[in-house]
């Protein structure tokens, strides 16, 4: 027997469709020819740090809110619970640490991509091996943002169009796309949320549906590291998680440190927050009813979708399908996310290369040159991010694959800024020690992970039921169970959430132990003592600020070969980074 039919894409669906599109590159063109005067690298790049927090909080959000969100949660709801509204904890966490401890260090400091930091605080072969995971990272992460959609049309609209916007305006294109983007992904999950609730009778009706399949056990309190979603993995695991995504990572970075002030980079950060716990409760309640509606029929079970990334289409396809248009906002609402993403990637990578890599084999570039070189830069990363991404749609499963990939590549990347930070007197051999520590431990666990799922006991998928369905005809293939060594349930089983806490820790731990068996960093007392006070009288406590230029700001000179952090205090200000002597 055929599945049941649903309606394909009619025209309206697709004139919605192409106009995010439109107005994503025309938002592109129109920043070209306003700031077409302004030639500079660091207006390119970070905007001129002249943005205020509003459309950068708008883009913070949309930036992390991709595919993976809009197709992916709903689904990891409608399989799995409500439990995943916990991220909001997760998330309030991550804000907090990034804003208080993070950002105050980086904004500060003068620089533009944030693995400089790492160099002012170890040597350059930290900084660069710390570049090429970030690399590797992105990579892979792009190509999960698209996952979902079938059509190959789309992902190279997609990589075409942010390429486009990316490279003619700068980061002050990317942000206000992503401020309108962020607009239509609400309205597209509204949406879906009106009409999926009218179908199924209201609120109540929706909420008595979850309630009676177990979608609303929330709280579930186990300890077992095992277990793929407790209150503990996703307060903790997603905690560790997402702060490798926020407070170190140079997408996030560079819109914070391209606001006018650090007020106002903090700012946009904690509105960024209310944006995500929005998508959140969005994504979460799609995840109920759209449970409701099929939970006499689950079409995945039934076989008239090939994986569960396709339910939410499929859903928006099936209660749509007489309201020509309302379809096309929605994959609008889907790809607004993408696009977004995609677009602060390629900004975040031609930054990084053009900071860590160019300039440091050309230190005498011209302003013009620096600035067509970036937009090089973004039209190669966009040509490479739109090919990683054609070949990740080939691949299911968005939501725990790209955690897991931000996770192990993350980790790490957490644990040694946590250990240049927060533990001065490590030195470079401990931080080199310990990444490398660090990604060998998560990428041993994930990697094992995806060879040998953990068993259905600990991820427990709830059931679902085919009762009311006209089964489409499906053939299953019969594997022979692979065999399972000792470490597969244990070690392979742990749930993805920790691969992020895995690798940041061992990083931390491994960075620490190798300090002290070759020597603290005392020869660097001053960059001991400057980071010690720095912290203790900067970040933990509430001191003034004063106005941007002013010397209250720490100054990043033209780097030496060897820098140390001076601890030469200014007359109104903190100590000044400076080259060491």
């Amino acid at each position: 027997l055929e599945s049941p039919e649903v309606k394909k894409f009619m025209t309206w669906d697709y004139v919605v469709f192409a106009a995010l599109f439109l107005v994503s590159a025309s938002i592109g063109v129109f920043f070209a020819v306003k700031e077409r005067k302004k030639k500079t690298s660091n207006e390119f790049l970070v905007g001129g740090k002249q943005m205020t927090c509003g459309p950068i909080a708008f883009s913070l959000t949309s930036s992390f809110m991709s595919a993976v969100t809009v197709l992916g949660t709903p689904s990891e709801v409608y399989r799995y619970g409500a439990s995943f509204v916990l991220f909001f904890l997760s998330y309030t966490l991550v804000i907090i640490f990034t804003a208080e401890l993070f950002l105050p260090v980086f904004y500060r400091s003068g620089i533009t991509s944030t693995y400089e930091y790492l160099e002012l605080r170890f040597n350059k072969i930290v900084r660069l091996a710390t570049t090429y995971l970030y690399f590797a990272n992105n990579f892979v992460f792009i190509g999960f943002a698209v996952t979902g959609f079938d059509l190959w049309g789309s992902v190279a609209a997609t990589g075409i169009v942010c390429t486009f916007y990316c490279t003619l305006g700068g980061l002050r294109a990317v942000v206000w796309t992503d401020a309108f983007q962020m607009i239509v992904m609400v309205a597209g999950f509204v949406t879906v949320l009106i009409r999926g609730t009218s179908l199924n009778g209201g609120s109540t009706k929706v909420w008595e549906d979850a309630h009676e399949g177990s979608r609303l056990n929330i709280f579930d309190f186990d300890v077992d590291p095992l277990r793929r979603h407790t209150f503990w993995t996703i307060v903790i695991g997603g905690t560790f998680t997402w702060l490798g995504l926020y407070g170190v990572n140079q997408s996030t970075i560079q819109r914070c440190i391209s606001c006018k002030s650090e007020k106002h980079a903090k700012l946009a950060l904690y509105l960024n927050l209310l944006g995500l716990w929005t998508v959140l409760v969005c994504a979460v309640f799609c995840g109920l009813v759209m449970y409701s509606y099929y939970k006499s029929c689950d079409p995945w079970t039934a076989g008239f979708i090939s994986a569960p990334d396709q339910l939410m289409p499929y859903f928006v396809m099936d209660i749509f399908s007489s309201m020509p248009g309302v379809p096309g906002l929605f994959v609008a609402c889907a790809f607004s996310g993408t696009l977004s993403t995609v677009a602060a990637s390629i900004n975040a990578l031609a930054t990084v290369t053009f900071e860590d890599l160019v300039k440091k084999c050309f230190p005498n570039l011209s302003e013009k040159m620096s600035t067509w070189i970036s937009k090089g830069l973004c039209i190669f990363y966009g040509v490479l991010c739109t090919s990683m991404a054609a070949a990740a749609s080939l691949l299911g499963g968005v939501v725990q694959a790209s955690l897991s990939i931000h996770g192990m590549c993350g980790g790490p990347m957490l644990g040694l800024f946590t250990l240049g930070i927060v533990f001065p007197c490590a030195n470079w051999k401990g931080a080199l020690g310990g990444l490398l520590a660090g990604i060998s431990l998560a990428f041993w666990a994930g990697t094992g992970s995806f060879i040998y799922p953990a068993p259905p006991t600990k991820s427990i998928p709830l059931q679902l039921s085919t009762l009311n369905c006209t089964l489409a005809n499906t053939t299953e293939l019969l594997l022979s169970p692979l065999h399972r060594p000792l470490l597969a349930d244990t070690w392979y089983s742990l749930s993805y959430l920790y691969f992020s806490a895995i690798g940041s820790m061992g990083c931390a731990i491994t960075g620490l132990l190798i300090s002290l068996i070759t020597g603290w960093c005392s020869k660097h007392t001053e960059t001991y003592i400057y980071i010690h006070t720095y912290i203790k009288k900067n970040v933990f406590k509430k001191s003034s600020r004063a106005a941007p230029g002013t010397n209250n700001q720490a100054v990043l000179h033209s780097p030496a070969p060897e820098l140390l952090l001076s601890t030469s205090p200014t007359a109104t200000g903190p100590a000044i980074l400076r080259p060491g002597v």
